[in-house]
């Protein structure tokens, strides 16, 4: 039986959403593997904003598009995920057809630099203004290192005060039954609110 990563999961429930000319978010670069998959869905004519507040994600990121010749469709942004309202036109805010968010630590650099609740919640509360009509938004969560725990409860938590005449939402776990198995929350933007 073929094992499917969260993070599979993730890319399939964005590829179901995003089309072509569309705005996309990545609200954690990382090492650039969810910006590359973001700018292949929207095409020549979308547009994808990246954030993350190391430079070395911003470069590993960058040199993954430049290997695709991609990097004219993501607009890299060195801050925090919080502050995507201030970077991103306001003419495409309520335009953006999918954000998504893999916490924790940036692979094969320092784990001490890891996500943090506060600005997480900001930034999930900015790309809920940000989300279009029957939009998506994807959040993988790690509890299994310092910190991922509280982060991973408190994502739960936000995600059942969310307005559920505006949003939907679901949580997914691995195949592995532990409470420190990474979680994938799913929100949708619920597409009758034109």
């Amino acid at each position: 039986m073929t094992r499917i990563s969260l993070l599979d999961i993730a890319h399939a429930v964005i590829g179901d959403f995003l089309t072509p000319g569309d705005i996309a978010v990545d609200a954690t670069l990382g090492n650039g593997h969810d910006a590359l998959f973001l700018a292949q869905c929207v095409g020549a004519s979308g547009q994808v904003f990246g954030f993350d507040i190391q430079q070395q994600a911003l470069s590993k990121t960058y040199q993954r598009l430049l290997e695709h010749d991609l990097q004219t469709r993501v607009t890299l942004c060195l801050g925090s995920h919080a502050d995507m309202l201030l970077h991103i036109p306001a003419a495409w805010q309520g335009r953006v057809g999918a954000v998504m968010f893999n916490l924790g630590y940036l692979p094969g650099a320092d784990k001490a630099v890891i996500t943090q609740i506060d600005s997480t919640l900001a930034a999930l509360n900015a790309a809920c203004n940000l989300l279009a009509p029957h939009a998506v938004m994807t959040v993988l969560a790690y509890p299994g290192h310092a910190g991922g725990d509280v982060e991973a409860e408190s994502l739960l938590d936000w995600c059942k005060q969310l307005d559920s005449a505006c949003f939907t939402w679901e949580l997914l776990l691995s195949n592995h039954d532990k409470a420190d198995a990474p979680r994938l929350f799913v929100i949708r933007k619920r597409f009758d609110l034109l």
